[in-house]
């Protein structure tokens, strides 16, 4: 794969849940926030959830407002990513701002997302 610049302006953006997007067809995760999942994750399954390390968030109706809120909020304006790296998916984890006003944040302080390190 090539090396992608760091910084990127999006003009195509489709949401798939509270913290990931496509950027013009990349796949990005939101760094450092968690959203809510959404019916039918695998990461919702009992076995799933039993002892892990990263415990999944499964409220589906947050999981929806989650998705609906970034989909709001892309929606507002110029949507910038910024690449820090990728995550064991193979997806871009990128901060996400809109207008300068940064996503993860704003999902945030909704009570849509929580910070995660």
């Amino acid at each position: 794969m090539p090396a992608l610049a760091a910084i990127a302006l999006c003009a195509s953006v489709l949401v798939h849940d509270g913290d990931t997007l496509r950027c013009d067809g990349e796949k990005i995760r939101i760094a450092n926030i968690d959203a809510p999942e959404l019916p039918g994750s695998s990461r919702c399954d009992s076995r799933q959830l039993r002892g892990g390390a990263n415990p999944s968030w499964c409220d589906f109706e947050a999981g929806a407002a989650s998705r609906d809120a970034l989909r709001g909020f892309v929606s507002r304006g110029r949507v910038e990513i910024k690449r820090l790296g990728t995550d064991r998916y193979g997806r871009t984890l990128a901060t996400v701002t809109v207008n300068g006003q940064d996503a993860g944040g704003f999902l945030v302080s909704l009570g849509l997302a929580r910070w995660w390190q």
